[in-house]
């Protein structure tokens, strides 16, 4: 099994998006961990939010995807088959991306998840994020990546 790209890695100044691309690839090659949330299997994953933040049918954007082009061509597509958020709503995404988990409506799951794998008193998961930086074997610290 192959795991995604950070959470961290841009796309165009997007957070998020280059991993949800990878997850999308992955899972069709047979590749992604069973338990890695793919669309919209889960409401509350950053994929369907993201797909909602920009009206972006999934389905579509899968298609897209597997069809081939770059992360920053599947991005600008993505734009003009839903809306092109300016550069505060992107400021918004990011900002929300980097603290989910932290003081939210998620914050319980993600102490739950915490505690169930052992790691209930690993004070560096703050946020979705964070877990999946530590679960992926990454520096949750680490917030670096290139696009």
């Amino acid at each position: 099994m192959k795991i995604p790209c950070s959470d961290y890695v841009k796309t165009n100044g997007v957070f998020f998006f280059a991993r949800m691309l990878d997850k999308i690839r992955l899972h069709a090659q047979g590749s992604l961990p069973s338990d890695y949330n793919v669309g919209f299997s889960d409401p509350t994953c950053l994929d369907a939010r993201f797909c909602r933040f920009l009206g972006l049918d999934h389905d579509a954007l899968t298609q897209r995807t597997l069809a081939g082009g770059t992360n920053e061509e599947i991005l600008e597509w993505s734009f003009q088959n839903s809306r092109r958020p300016n550069e505060e709503e992107i400021l918004f995404w990011n900002s929300y991306v980097t603290k989910t988990g932290w003081r939210d409506e998620s914050s319980e799951e993600l102490q739950s998840v915490k505690q169930a794998l052992g790691w209930g008193n690993r004070s560096e998961i703050k946020t979705w994020l964070d877990f999946h930086a530590v679960d992926e074997e990454r520096d949750p610290k680490r917030t670096d990546y290139s696009s």
